[in-house]
């Protein structure tokens, strides 16, 4: 079928310019969660592309209790690597003869509420890349939450993806423990405490922008440390 050989053929590709975690899902049910200056352009794209870059276990286990300009560094990389795969995925696409926008890893358009175009993290959940955690972040059974995503939308025919039917935390609770901001409880996730903690962090000499990565360095999945 050529929505297997499409899916093959995009993650051989991404794949092979070291993407970890590949997955296609429907967007339909997700496209109320986009921001509206994407909602236009996504109508006719029924398809989302996630694509997960590991991040550095070395890298995260400088972090203790706040960001590190080493972290930062590492944060803007990946990001950047993501960007530029999702680009030249797209680009594929569209010699194909079909559609595709690219959405970037990290690129704030609220910042009052701390909001992208959309929740990749969600995307991600229905491409069967892990479950939302108790942080709110994205959870892979083998990385944790230890990968940052992007996006693609397509009209490109692709086979479909499962979510995980038994994701889940489980009694961990390492988050939780660790959180600075004290915004990672059993009874839920604070966004505001948590926003307000990067806020100030983002004033730490170096770092400058809103980052944190002190629970994504504990979260090591259902199989990690």
């Amino acid at each position: 079928m050529k929505e297997e050989k499409n899916y093959s053929e995009i993650k051989e590709f991404v794949v092979n310019k070291g993407i970890a975690l590949f997955g296609v899902c429907n967007i339909e049910k997700l496209k109320e969660k986009f921001h509206p200056s994407i909602r236009e352009v996504a109508e006719s794209l029924p398809y989302g592309i996630s694509i997960g870059y590991r991040l550095s276990d070395s890298v995260l286990s400088t972090i203790k209790g706040a960001p590190t300009l080493i972290y930062k560094h590492h944060y803007k990389t990946v990001n950047w690597i993501l960007d530029q795969v999702a680009e030249q995925v797209s680009n594929f696409i569209q010699s194909k003869g079909k559609n595709a926008v690219a959405i970037p890893a990290s690129q704030t358009v609220d910042w009052e509420y701390q909001i992208g175009h959309l929740p990749h993290s969600l995307i991600g959940r229905e491409c069967g890349l892990g479950w939302i955690g108790r942080s709110g972040l994205l959870v892979n059974p083998d990385y944790g939450a230890k990968v940052r995503y992007a996006t693609i939308l397509t009209d490109f025919p692709l086979k479909l993806d499962k979510p995980i039917s038994d994701g889940g935390c489980n009694d961990c609770k390492k988050c939780i423990e660790v959180c600075p901001a004290l915004a990672i409880t059993e009874s839920g996730y604070d966004k505001g405490k948590c926003i307000s903690k990067l806020r100030e962090f983002s004033k730490l000499k170096g770092i400058g922008v809103y980052i944190c990565g002190v629970c994504v360095s504990v979260c090591g999945g259902r199989y990690g440390s």
